[in-house]
């Protein structure tokens, strides 16, 4: 990437902002046998109280996912591990799944989709390139990998690339969610078709965190840019854009599958919230 990125924005008076908080959902592993979490987020708009989260993780019921997905675990005789899914964290940490307004989901891969039943009230919010996927699902196609019924089609709404309308730092391609520049949805689609990121304000002051989905399997994709293995990312632009961001002041980020994030931040979760970076 040879052009040279916008700083974000500066925050106006009264600034709204995004609390997120982490959310448990689950652990999987890898084709190496490495446990790795699948994380998902709660945020809450700072001035509307709008409550949403960020992908479901994993789902409890193994026996629900397409058989294209259980027979991969079978032959790696690691269960997933699930202690409790989004629907409990939200519950634990306060927050009745029947409030919650929206569901982002960064793609419709089975260890994002989680179970949406108890989000009786949300508008799930994908990409479009998620809609074919679904369509193409399990049980219509025998040996997708895709589950159809991954979100509620009544209360489905898919992103079409004319809806990125704006550019923000080094995003050719963002979405204003709420039009206050509080949280942008960032048009990724390397990774699979339909993928796509969140840059929210994590403060009224100038903190911004990066919600990177799965357009890297590792941390260090982004932090090295000497790193030649891109795996996770069909197309290193994503990347690249990503390591310009990270460069600006009081920007973090974190991936779907971030192990030493989720170490490191057990206090992010809720009922914790992540802390802006100072």
């Amino acid at each position: 990437m040879n052009e040279t990125p916008h700083p974000l924005p500066t925050p106006t008076d009264n600034q709204p902002h995004m609390i997120v908080s982490a959310l448990e959902a689950g652990t999987l592993y890898t084709r190496k046998l490495r446990a790795i979490p699948s994380l998902a987020f709660y945020f809450k708009h700072s001035a509307s109280n709008w409550h949403f989260l960020l992908d479901l993780g994993l789902r409890k019921d193994f026996e629900s996912y397409p058989p294209a997905v259980k027979g991969v675990y079978e032959q790696r005789g690691k269960p997933l591990e699930v202690p409790q899914d989004v629907a409990e964290s939200c519950r634990k940490g306060g927050v009745d799944p029947a409030v919650v307004e929206n569901v982002i989901l960064t793609h419709v891969h089975w260890d994002h989709i989680g179970d949406h039943t108890p989000f009786t009230k949300a508008t799930f919010t994908l990409g479009e390139g998620g809609k074919a996927l679904l369509d193409d699902g399990y049980p219509g196609s025998p040996t997708s990998a895709t589950l159809s019924d991954s979100a509620p089609s009544a209360r489905t709404v898919f992103l079409a690339q004319e809806d990125f309308t704006t550019s923000i730092g080094p995003f050719p391609h963002a979405l204003d969610y709420f039009g206050d520049g509080s949280v942008y949805i960032i048009h990724t689609p390397d990774h699979v078709a339909g993928h796509i990121t969140v840059l929210a304000r994590t403060s009224s002051d100038g903190a911004w965190m990066y919600f990177g989905g799965d357009v890297a399997d590792d941390p260090r994709l982004v932090t090295d840019p000497s790193t030649t293995d891109i795996a996770g990312c069909l197309d290193p632009s994503d990347i690249a854009r990503v390591r310009e961001l990270v460069k600006m002041p009081r920007v973090e980020f974190v991936l779907s599958h971030d192990c030493e994030w989720a170490r490191e931040n057990s206090d992010a979760f809720l009922p914790g919230r992540i802390v802006p970076k100072v």
